[in-house]
């Protein structure tokens, strides 16, 4: 069984924003209201408010992690992950599908992006003059982002926006040079926050190929597994790391509710954890939780006023 524990599911008391996210080396975070509430899963105290700061400060920043997909990474953290991150030729054939074509598109990203600050999609559009529009946008940060020159900055009226890397966090973002380095450091906290799993499921996570998978795995040697822990029911956000973070769902998920937790389209809906095993999914509206179990299910009544506590606050 996946450890709950490794996961911060148990939630230790006192780990702040920035500590969450280091222990789980990137928290997965294209929809930000889930991602927040990722947090609220692993702390009894923690609001949106703090974790907007630990953002706001750049303590934890929003780019492009593993997979290509977009996760908060804690600041620190970001020379090996960027180190680790795949080659830009699939960012290349979108900018191409988007009709993004020309041998400077990267100055072009990085002029309309220095010394402005955040900027969303429709401001960006408007300093880009015509030679993007729509995802084209975006798929021209995430080019700069591969480089080092670009990261997300905090939600305006709701809608993402994009930054230049030396105006939020006072430089480009720098590859650790050492890659042996960059493979220990990932692998190190990937089997500290996803116990047990193999070299396979770090693959499966990271977007490295499996050889590189596993000479990371052989570099970082033989981490302690989590004690045992006491049972725990919570509600886990769409997306959240417990659920993405492996190869395989077969150990948490029973085949019969596989579509009721991924009904397609890339969905994936927030999900009931009993002792570490999926049991229901749930959903809100504002601050209402409603749940819809696969069986019988405990009391959820402490974990449905802590949502509330958490959007509410």
């Amino acid at each position: 069984m996946r450890s709950v524990e490794a996961q911060l599911l148990h939630r230790p008391p006192g780990l702040a924003a920035g500590e969450i996210v280091r222990h789980l080396a990137a928290m997965q975070a294209q929809d930000v209201p889930s991602a927040f509430l990722a947090f609220r899963a692993r702390s009894a105290t923690l609001t949106p408010a703090d974790v907007e700061a630990a953002w706001q400060a750049r303590e934890i920043v929003r780019t492009w992690g593993p997979r290509g997909t977009l996760h908060f990474v804690h600041a620190d953290d970001l020379p090996w992950i960027h180190a680790l991150t795949r080659p830009a030729t699939n960012i290349l054939r979108r900018l191409a599908e988007e009709g993004v074509t020309g041998d400077d598109l990267l100055p072009l990203i990085t002029r309309a992006l220095a010394g402005q600050g955040p900027l969303t999609k429709a401001d960006l559009e408007e300093r880009l003059k015509g030679r993007a529009q729509g995802q084209g946008i975006v798929h021209l940060v995430a080019l700069a982002a591969h480089h080092g020159l670009a990261v997300l900055g905090p939600l305006r009226a709701g809608k993402p926006t994009y930054v230049h890397a030396a105006d939020w966090l006072g430089a480009p973002v720098t590859r650790e040079p050492d890659r042996e380095r960059a493979l220990k450091e990932l692998a190190t906290r990937y089997r500290r926050a996803h116990h047990p799993a193999t070299p396979e499921d770090l693959a499966a996570w990271s977007g490295l190929p499996l050889g590189e998978s596993r000479t990371a795995w052989r570099l970082s040697g033989h981490p302690t597994p989590p004690p045992e822990e006491p049972p725990v029911v919570r509600l886990a956000p769409a997306f959240d790391e417990y659920v993405m973070g492996w190869r395989s769902r077969d150990p948490v998920l029973a085949a019969e509710h596989a579509r009721k937790v991924f009904p397609g389209g890339g969905i994936l809906r927030p999900v009931v954890l009993v002792d570490g095993v999926i049991r229901g999914v749930w959903g809100r509206k504002g601050a209402q939780v409603t749940v819809q179990p696969f069986g019988e299910l405990p009391d959820l009544s402490d974990e449905t006023a802590d949502v509330r506590r958490f959007l509410e606050a």
